[in-house]
């Protein structure tokens, strides 16, 4: 079993959900999160002056999915995702020991 976490834009997460849904991924996690990439933040116009933002608004989606699934929620997640500008966000794998259900106490491994 593999974790995903994939760090997006707020704004294509209903695309990135409805992709994922139809590939067969329900389950996941959304988090309201802040961050900043490559990009180092952004510089706006306020009032006549600029103003330096360095941590921009993000969410970040957590998926735990069998481990021959990784390459095609990965492909998933990105082509949702995808803006092609900076800040369109990272995808990060790792394995998963163990996992199980609080209602039913049934462990997987």
């Amino acid at each position: 079993m593999k974790k995903i976490e994939a760090i997006i834009r707020p704004e294509r997460l209903e695309q990135v959900k409805k992709a994922l849904e139809e590939k067969g991924f329900i389950a996941m996690t959304v988090i309201e999160v802040l961050g900043r990439g490559e990009q180092k933040g952004i510089k706006l116009q306020y009032r006549g002056g600029t103003m330096e933002v360095d941590l921009l608004p993000k969410l970040k989606l957590e998926l735990y999915i069998p481990d021959k699934d990784v390459d095609s929620a990965m492909k998933t997640i990105c082509d949702a995702g995808r803006t092609g500008k900076f800040g369109d966000g990272r995808i990060f794998v790792s394995a998963v020991e163990k996992s199980g259900k609080v209602r039913t106490g049934e462990v997987f491994t």
